[in-house]
Parts: C-alpha cells; structure tokens; sequence
C-alpha cells in the first residue's frame, strides 16, 4: 500500500487529507491512514488523474502517419503533461468504422505497454454501422483533417439512425456553409461562426431525434452558447468540451508570421468568443477541457495543415486557469478529473476522476508556484512543437501517480 498525503482537490472540496492506493485502486481517503510514502505541501493541489478525452495518436494499421505520433508518444506527451487517460479519434488514413478495423486498431494499441489508458472512438461515416461492443463514436459533420466526414447533414441523420442510443460525439461545421465560404481570403473566413451555429443546431437536433448521448466538440461560438443551456434545462444528455487554444487565443493573436502554427478546425474565433468559451468552462456550459492534441509536424503546419499539440502542456495550461484565471480547484477538478472520468468509464471496467474508494489510484499533482517555461527541447510529442513555446505558465506538473 502506499499513501500520498497533501491537499486534495476533489469536485466537492478542498481539504487537507490522505489517499491510500492498493494494488493501483483508491483503498481509502481520510486524515490519519498512516505514515505517507509520499508528502506535497501547500503550494501542491493533488487530483484524481486528469484524463484528456479529445486526442489524435496518429498510429493505425498504415504506417503512413507514424511519422508525426504514436500510442507511445502521445502517451509520453500526456504523463509529461499530467495526463493519465486520453481518448482517441477515428480519423486515422485506415479508420476504424467496423469490426474489422477498430479491432485493428486495438490490437496496435494492446500490444504495447504504456503509462496511460487510451479509449479509442470508432468513427461515423456513410453508411456505417454501431460495433457490437460499447465504444465512443465521432462523427464530423463537414470536412475536416481526414476523409472521415459528410457532404450534407440529411445524409448524417440517415446513418445516425442506425445509431439510436448511442454515445455520439460531433465535429460542428455545416458542410454547405463550409462549402459556401471556401473562397474566402483566410481560414478564419472560411469557416466562419455561422458554420459552426448551424451544425451546433442540427446536432442537437440529432441527439433529440435518435435519442444519442451526445457531446459537442471543441466548441468555440460564443452564440451557440444560450442552445447548449437549453438543451441541458431541457433535459437532452449533451456535453461539450472547449479547448486551451480556444480560450487562451483569438484572431487578435494571428500574425502573418504564426499564421501556420494558428490554424485549426474550427480556427480560431473573437476576443469577445474567447472570453464566453473561459466562461462557460467555469459556469458549467462546458464539461470538459479537451485538448484536439493534433501533432502535426512542422512541415505539415507550413502546408497548411490545422490543428495544435497540446498534451505535454496541459498541466501548465490548467495552473493558467487556477492562478491567473481564478478558477476553483472544485471547478478544475470537474472539467480535467471528474467528467473526463464520467465519460471513459462507460467504456472500461475500471472507475476514473475521483478521490474516493474503488476509483482507479492514478493522480495528477500540480504545484501552483513553481512556474515552467515552455521549451521545445523539453516536449515528448513526435512532432516537436508547441504553441505555447516561450510562454511561462505560473505552475507546473509536480507528479503524475499511475497504477503500476
């Protein structure tokens, strides 16, 4: 047994306290459990392992994408990034879409042993099936980065039929919209925040009609804000997850010489957006802080590619919102611990995201005065880079536990 004794950071409070961990299981929680193997004082907070449930590893069964991530290094960013539990996405070059090629993929990830537990999302494309067994689905709505999408919305509410029940993660671009604006002068204008709205409205829609448990990726409008309130006074199982980029950066922030390392999907938005999305994180609107960890490497960035890493800095990202943000450790503790845990353990034996007995003994320890400048020579991730190179957050990862 061992025992990690400091300030406990849990949905429901902060105290001082101890956690006893048994054969990688929480056994007990309380003041005097015994002599602490391990000691964090006052300037540490110690959560249930933080779990980001927006990844893309980029191994699959072609090789052909290796050469930007794989399970081992997408697992070595997450540690490094106090990172415990990911979730993985389906739009690899061979996607898991059946049977066939998500036990591929599977059997990739199986046979290796890593420090972090990965939940792999099968995809929602044309005319797809649901698996046999109970995975986490992603469906994107309009052309993103892969060819794992649809050309028109109808033809996503015939294949979600099929799919009554089921867990349903959705990319939010209207691809009509999309298609419309794809001429414009920058990527901003080419995927404006009506796209998004209209996706954002048909999704809910969707969730409603096939009685999905739904979740809105990496949202970033702050219009389509007040319509996920809604849905949730009215009932409807829907989440939403919003990422760093989308709350730390905006369009104020692209320069013509980081106008690469900026471009994502959806891009970024207003001041006046980043502002609503910090918010709804700490309202509750927005259950989850998930990264879209997307390593693209920097030859692929300068073509034009979208997406950010972010794993290796989440830690240091989520002292930003307790120090300079105010957020609560409560609050921290919900959208990086709890909820991430909620929605992996529909899908696995084992119980993530909280400090109570029976949950699975994994901890993210963060020290908020220990401040760490971001270096590119430090990351673990394969393709080397980091927005947020140069920057000092005010904290730091002070130590990540992980069953055995």
């Amino acid at each position: 047994m061992s025992i990690i004794e400091g300030r406990l950071a849990d949905i429901d409070s902060v105290r001082f306290g101890q956690i006893a961990i048994e054969n990688g299981i929480i056994a007990g929680v309380g003041e005097r459990l015994g002599k602490p193997d391990h000691v964090f004082g006052d300037d540490c907070l110690i959560f249930a392992g933080m779990g980001d449930i927006h990844i893309h590893a980029r191994e699959d069964v072609s090789g052909r994408d290796h050469h930007k991530e794989t399970f081992a290094t997408a697992a070595a960013a997450a540690i490094h990034g106090g990172v415990v539990h990911v979730a993985d996405m389906p739009n690899n070059p061979v996607a898991p879409i059946d049977e066939a090629t998500y036990a591929a993929k599977e059997a990739l990830l199986l046979r290796q042993t890593l420090p972090v537990v990965f939940t792999l999302y099968a995809g929602v494309g044309p005319g797809t099936k649901p698996l046999k067994r109970v995975v986490p689905y992603k469906a994107y709505m309009g052309p993103s980065v892969g060819e794992l999408y649809f050309s028109s919305l109808e033809h996503l509410d015939q294949t979600l039929a099929a799919y009554y029940g089921q867990s349903v993660s959705f990319h939010c671009e209207d691809p009509i919209l999309l298609e419309k604006h794809k001429h414009a002068a920058t990527h901003e204008l080419r995927r404006p925040p009506e796209c998004e709205l209209s996706a954002t409205r048909y999704a809910l829609a969707m969730i409603e009609k096939h009685r999905l448990t739904g979740k809105l990726c990496h949202y970033s409008v702050s219009e389509g804000l007040p319509l996920i309130r809604a849905a949730k006074a009215k009932g409807l199982p829907v989440t939403a997850e919003v990422t760093p980029h989308h709350v730390f950066f905006d369009t104020a922030s692209i320069t013509d010489a980081n106008r690469p390392w900026m471009q994502m999907n959806p891009p970024l938005r207003s001041g006046a957006d980043r502002a609503a999305m910090l918010e709804a994180l700490r309202d509750g609107t927005a259950d989850y802080l998930a990264t879209d960890h997307a390593p693209h490497t920097i030859d692929e960035k300068l073509k034009g590619v979208s997406g950010q890493p972010h794993l290796d800095t989440y830690g240091p990202f989520v002292t930003w919102l307790l120090v300079d943000q105010g957020f609560p450790p409560e609050r921290i503790a919900a959208i990086c611990s709890a909820n991430p845990g909620a929605f992996v353990n529909s899908f696995h034996k084992e119980k993530y995201g909280r400090l109570l007995p029976g949950y699975v003994g994994s901890l993210s320890i963060l020290n908020l005065k220990k401040p760490i400048k971001i270096r590119r020579e430090d990351l673990k991730t394969k393709c080397g880079w980091s927005p947020f190179e140069g920057i000092t957050f005010p904290g730091s990862v002070a130590a990540v536990f992980v069953p055995a």
